[in-house]
């Protein structure tokens, strides 16, 4: 089964997130766990904030998979409910088989090291 993962509306006001990194290779097994995507979230020009309104997330999987295909690069921002990667239960699922469902994944906020770093 084909599992597609998207760009999440994390936040209300979320229409794009920036794809900070993408860790696996496409082709690769992933265990449950397994670090996805990175993604900036940057809403300075949708709401006003008394502090820096740019977050830090990780999509992180929730189920065994297969990345087959990869639909972003790093640099990239894409809009909410865009295709970041397809996944597939099986390895050799073929990649026209369908719409699937979206694969299991869990999102964590994070501080991105260079946010801790004295110049």
């Amino acid at each position: 089964m084909l599992l597609n993962l998207i760009v999440p509306r994390i936040n209300g006001y979320m229409t794009t997130g920036i794809v900070e990194e993408v860790y696996p290779a496409q082709g690769a097994a992933l265990d449950v766990g397994a670090k996805l995507v990175d993604l900036t979230v940057d809403l300075s020009a949708a709401a006003p904030h008394d502090c820096p309104p740019i977050s830090h997330y990780r999509i992180v999987l929730r189920e065994r998979a297969w990345l087959r295909r990869v639909h972003v690069a790093r640099g990239d921002e894409p809009a909410v409910g865009a295709p970041l990667a397809t996944l597939s239960t099986q390895p050799d699922e073929p990649l026209d088989a369908g719409a699937g469902r979206p694969v299991r994944v869990a999102i964590a906020s994070i501080l991105r090291q260079s946010a801790w770093e004295i110049d």
